[in-house]
């Protein structure tokens, strides 16, 4: 095997690969292999790489080329700044579901405890962020998915937070009725027939986590109707939803019986959470 630099490693990788992404990938992918940042590999692009490195990049752009999402080659993503483990038993986190926890951070900006849960957790990504900036929050995380509980457990542990527990629940089947002051939740919110499922990495991504039946809002009215039974008087629930669903959540939410009902913009703009107070306006 021929040697190879940094720099000719990195431009052998954007021949191969394709897409706006693409060279964010392979500086991701070479800096994880060498265990070196970007500015490093910007610093030393003369420095050659091992014959194990370079069989190990040209095994992973391979991996790559064929479709395979870049978290779960490398087995981890950043999310709120946290580096999170990642495995195909879940959902990649999303830059956009940082819009959900900015939201429920913004609700409760004095509270020094509150009781929250975090439905359909997967990672534990929104768990995570939360209870590392609130540390005398109780959070209690669920998913349906032992093996996606796993994953949120290595990441609770890596990130020593001491106030989120988690429990194995298909939604609220197995939650025990103290009513919580916040809900959140990221559910699955893809219609079934929605094109963009044939995209190779989306398709990598359990499904389960990604689409909900017919238009996608299925999970979306399950936790809709459901929440107010495991809510305090004035307690909040909060959904992250599809760019186009900001309407029909609102009007679930509505006919509910919810209140202050609204939806937020993520960073591009688009609608992509959703969320309503419970109780009447008189109570407290």
């Amino acid at each position: 095997m021929m040697p190879m630099t940094v720099s000719e490693a990195l431009d052998r990788a954007g021949r191969r690969l394709t897409g706006r992404d693409a060279r964010y990938e392979a500086l991701y992918l070479l800096g994880w292999l060498l265990g070196k940042n970007r500015a490093w590999l910007y610093a030393y692009p003369e420095y050659v790489l091992e014959n194990r490195q370079q069989e190990l990049f040209e095994e992973a752009l391979a991996r790559l080329q064929a479709g395979e999402p870049l978290a779960y080659i490398t087995g981890t993503r950043e999310f709120w700044s946290l580096e999170l483990q990642v495995s195909p038993a879940v959902l990649i986190p999303r830059a956009d579901t940082e819009t959900l926890v900015q939201a429920a951070l913004g609700l409760f900006p004095t509270a020094d405890h509150i009781r929250m849960a975090d439905l359909g957790t997967g990672s534990g990504a929104i768990a995570c962020a939360i209870g590392s900036e609130k540390p005398l929050w109780d959070i209690l995380a669920t998913d349906a998915s032992a093996e996606a509980l796993a994953v949120a457990e290595r990441n609770i542990g890596k990130l020593s937070l001491q106030n989120v527990r988690l429990q194995q629940s298909d939604w609220f089947e197995a939650i025990e009725a103290i009513p919580f002051d916040l809900i959140v939740s990221n559910p699955p919110y893809i219609d079934a027939r929605d094109p963009h499922l044939l995209n190779p990495g989306l398709q990598r991504e359990p499904q389960g986590a990604l689409v909900s039946g017919k238009e996608g809002l299925q999970d979306l009215a399950i936790l809709i109707d459901q929440s107010p039974g495991y809510l305090k008087t004035d307690g909040w629930l909060l959904l992250e939803h599809g760019y186009e669903q900001g309407a029909p959540v609102r009007s679930l939410l509505e006919q509910r019986g919810f209140r202050q009902v609204s939806s937020v913009h993520d960073l591009a703009g688009q609608e992509r959470v959703s969320l309503g107070q419970w109780g009447d306006s008189s109570d407290g």
